[in-house]
């Protein structure tokens, strides 16, 4: 996943994130087969970039509720 310019992203904010400004995750789906994923309140910050087949293993576990306590 090397070697992506992702200085014209568009970025959307999770659905899962939390409404009052905390915890809130964007992600850009312009780069398949790869996803994004930031920190809102860090736009200038770290990008983590996994695979889209992870990212959606990962929703889908998070939809399901199978990552809770």
């Amino acid at each position: 996943m090397r070697g992506i310019d992702l200085r014209a992203a568009s970025w959307r904010k999770s659905s899962y994130s939390n409404s009052d400004g905390g915890e809130c995750v964007e992600v850009s789906d312009d780069f398949a087969p790869a996803v994004p994923v930031r920190d809102s309140k860090v736009p200038d910050g770290p990008v983590l970039v996994f695979p889209a087949p992870g990212w959606s293993s990962f929703v889908s576990a998070v939809r399901d509720g199978q990552l809770r306590d």
